[in-house]
């Protein structure tokens, strides 16, 4: 199972989206407090819109709770990562795998990425910003895994208006 792993989270449209992306994919989606904002409907429906229902998530107190409750290979993306993303092997469908990221101000502590160096990864990008949006972020991380793993469940048509519809 792939997981998303968001460590205090401070943006509630950043939060949202991911919820969206896991509710589409199947990722589930752990939160570790404190989180920079409520998870009532109110703040984040906006972002997750009405998918939110499909999003399985679970939120724990720190990051020691949460590394207790969970078993797998964990991945940590950091604009500090030597690596590119591109660079791991995520094929095996039967592994846990857990994609860390930061929250949006300052990223995963020092102190957790020095204990975990060999699995410290970015997205390559230019010298103009500091990091790519976290939403997005999770995107392509979460797409890199499933391009690897051949789209597991994932529909590969459109289900509502049909597989045909551009040919109509």
């Amino acid at each position: 199972m792939i997981h998303i792993v968001l460590y205090e989270p401070e943006i509630p449209q950043n939060t949202g989206n991911i919820m969206r992306t896991c509710a589409g994919t199947g990722a589930k989606l752990h939160l570790i407090e404190p989180l920079g904002f409520s998870l009532d409907e109110k703040y984040i429906k906006r972002s997750a819109v009405n998918y939110l229902e499909y999003c399985d998530y679970t939120v724990y107190p720190n990051f020691e709770d949460f590394c207790s409750k969970n078993k797998g290979t964990f991945y940590y993306l950091t604009r500090y990562g030597k690596k590119p993303h591109t660079s791991f092997d995520y094929s095996n469908k039967d592994e846990n795998i857990y994609l860390i990221f930061g929250k949006e101000s300052t990223g995963i502590p020092k102190e957790i990425l020095k204990q975990h160096l060999d699995y410290c990864m970015r997205i390559p990008i230019n010298a103009n910003i500091r990091a790519l949006n976290l939403s997005n972020s999770v995107a392509i991380m979460l797409y890199e895994v499933l391009r690897q793993q051949d789209f597991p469940n994932l529909l590969r048509t459109e289900p509502f208006k049909g597989e045909n519809y551009l040919e109509e």
